[in-house]
């Protein structure tokens, strides 16, 4: 490695190089920005971009020590016995290796980022930790953005190429005076960097405080960057106790022990209906955000992505304000199988996932259901089969089992990425349950509409790529739940079950409704019922406000079940217009939909109250205009919080657990 650039005194080599790191940064953050300028665009134009920009420098500031620590040691380590080629290139090649990776991590987050709203944390590696396939992903995606491998091989050339080496001083006394003074210096404001302040009121840095800096949390992702929101997570619980409350006031706020024995459910014109012993059937979809749902979108003059699906709201219970709990699919079984939204990171992902936890399949055990788990995914992926153990199903049902069959084409219906293709694993999972016992409780997670976007070759020339390139996924997997369902129609099971249809989260998106805060998680929630009666009889409801946490309470009323259980969403089948609710959290801040309006939350302060009904775009922040409404929902959302950190932290996620001694 030849050394480029001309030497200079020590104090000007190591402050050049720093620049650099500085500027190489602010690049990645440019290339960020106009990569993803889509997601941002709206934002951007309400932004004080100087403020972004003294944010983003806090960040990179704590980035760049953290990564040139090393080279500083090298450099400044006042030994003189190491000073030489060999040293020189050694320090070097620290300062290139480790801003190198800086560099590549923030241009893998340019591909990830819009997927999941947010820097990418250490959580990354037991989130995929099962996947086998994570090389050929990972090449099919240097292969489709080729121009930032490009742009990354250019930029740790430019590392190399500008990289300005340090003359070595050859008089001993100078020598160790300044290089021991230069680090007695240095060593404080690595520190100082590494905390983004100094003094004792200064608290380190945190991913959460990149919202002070913006107008809309989704742009904390611009504020922040990659290598410190991973070294930041590493090793680390994110979840911390908090006492806003004592307990006997806790409780009265919020309490996630749910027991609708004594709730009655009434149909529109007041009469009682009795509890319905069904089968249930859950379908998880993959990425089927609101905003490739016709039925959703009345006024769009595109034709609807979803022909099936939309003739099938027509027949079905829907909300018109209902919300995910989570942005990925890490985070969505536990939000619809077992009422836990995620909370700064997938729970099951933290030390918390050891807690006993339960969910609509181990209520209903003790009821006589069985229950069984599809996902066509290699078994364990994304920690589904785990998770489906611990959370009572009795029975689950993945590729290897896909595979086994002598019914179905095996491997060959592997998409080449993830899992069986929708269409034939939709059609195993009708002929699974044609098998079971009623009254039977199964769900299924889908894949076919997850990244890369690819469809089957037979279905190429029906499905055309679209303004967007899951377009033509949701077409095909549209098509693949109306192949489940006219098998299904024909068996004696049919009649007698209720269908739940939502989406583990949204995915790309064209209108700027759903690129807002709360568009971001707009799923559907859809109830099918074949007889179309009450409860669920068709409609979509414009009062309620329903979330993925919603849908285990409002089975385990509908069924009847008497027993006390945990869920941070309530009934929809009890709830007023003025009870329901919905909580996610997005870029550091918390969330909670009520009534009218949306609460932003940073865990200390609200930062923002929306009137999401009359301004989906978000333009006004109403904050400070409406104190009773701000006051009251901070009060809500704090005991939800406070409810959830005790809970996750003193493993009570069951009922029984709560008189553990803590």
């Amino acid at each position: 490695m030849k050394i480029i650039g001309k030497e200079r005194n020590i104090f000007a080599a190591l402050l050049c190089n720093i620049i650099l790191a500085y500027a190489i940064f602010m690049l990645c953050r440019g290339l960020f920005v106009a990569v993803d300028y889509s997601l941002y665009a709206e934002g951007l134009q309400r932004a004080d971009l100087w403020l972004m920009l003294k944010g983003s420098l806090r960040f990179d500031t704590a980035a760049v020590c953290y990564l040139n620590a090393l080279y500083i040691l090298c450099l400044l380590l006042p030994l003189h016995y190491k000073e030489g080629k060999i040293m020189q290139h050694i320090t070097k090649g620290a300062y290139v290796a480790c801003n190198a990776l800086g560099i590549i991590v923030n241009l893998c987050d340019i591909v990830y980022v819009p997927f999941t709203g947010r820097r990418t944390t250490w959580s990354l590696f037991t989130e995929f930790s099962n996947e086998g396939n994570m090389g050929k992903v990972i090449g099919t995606e240097i292969v489709n953005h080729w121009y930032l491998v490009l742009i990354g091989v250019l930029l740790i050339w430019l590392l190399h190429a500008l990289y300005t080496p340090a003359r070595t001083e050859n008089e001993l006394k100078r020598y160790y005076i300044g290089r021991f003074a230069l680090l007695v210096i240095s060593v404080p404001l690595i520190i100082t960097g590494i905390r983004g302040g100094i003094g004792r009121t200064v608290r380190p840095i945190s991913l959460n405080d990149a919202n002070q800096y913006i107008v809309d949390p989704g742009q904390a992702a611009i504020v922040l960057n990659t290598p410190f929101s991973m070294i930041r997570t590493i090793g680390k619980n994110p979840f911390k106790e908090v006492n806003f409350f004592d307990g006997e006031e806790l409780a009265a706020i919020f309490s996630p022990i749910r027991n609708y024995s004594g709730c009655t459910i009434y149909a529109s014109d007041s009469t009682v209906i009795e509890p319905q012993k069904k089968n249930i059937v859950v379908f998880i979809m993959e990425s089927f955000g609101k905003e490739y749902i016709g039925a959703y979108n009345p006024g769009d003059a595109s034709p609807t992505l979803t022909p099936f699906l939309d003739s099938l709201i027509c027949v079905s219970r829907t909300y018109r304000y209902s919300y995910g709990n989570g942005r990925k699919s890490i985070d969505g079984m536990p939000s619809v199988l077992s009422g836990i939204p995620m909370f700064v990171e997938p729970f099951f992902v933290t030390p918390s996932s050891l807690n006993k936890v339960s969910g609509i399949a181990g209520e209903l055990a003790g009821e006589g259901y069985y229950s069984a788990f599809f996902h066509g995914a290699p078994n364990g992926s994304m920690g589904f089969q785990a998770f489906a153990k611990a959370t009572g199903f009795n029975d689950y049902f993945g590729m290897d089992e896909y595979n086994a069959s002598p019914l179905y084409s095996g491997n060959d219906d592997f998409d080449g990425s993830w899992a069986i293709w929708d269409e034939p694993f939709f059609q195993y999972y009708a002929h699974k349950m044609d098998e079971f016992s009623e009254p039977f409780v199964t769900a299924m997670f889908s894949a076919s509409s997850h990244h890369p976007f690819a469809i089957p070759g037979e279905y190429k020339d029906i499905y055309k790529e679209g303004k967007l390139p899951i377009h033509k996924c949701v077409q095909y997997t549209d098509n693949a739940l109306r192949r489940f369902f006219a098998h299904a129609k024909e068996q004696e099971w049919f009649k007698n079950t209720l269908f739940v249809i939502t989406a583990d989260h949204s995915n790309q998106t064209l209108d700027a409704r759903y690129k807002s805060s709360s568009g971001f998680f707009e799923v559907p929630i859809i109830f099918y019922d074949p007889a179309g009666k009450e409860p669920f009889a068709p409609s979509i409801d414009s009062t309620l406000i329903a979330q993925q946490n919603d849908i285990m309470p409002t089975l385990l009323h509908y069924v009847g079940y008497k027993k006390d259980f945990l869920s941070f969403g309530k009934s929809l089948l009890s709830d007023t217009p003025q009870e329901s609710y919905a909580v996610n959290w997005l870029g550091g801040l918390y969330q909670y939909f009520k009534g009218d309006y949306l609460l932003q939350f940073d865990g200390e302060r609200s930062t923002a109250l929306i009137d999401v009904r009359k301004d989906p775009l978000h333009q006004n922040n109403l904050i400070g205009t409406q104190p009773e409404v701000e006051e009251q929902m901070q009060r809500e959302l704090k005991a939800i919080i406070q409810q959830y950190m005790a809970r996750m932290l003193q493993d009570r996620l069951v009922p029984e657990n709560d008189n553990k001694e803590q």
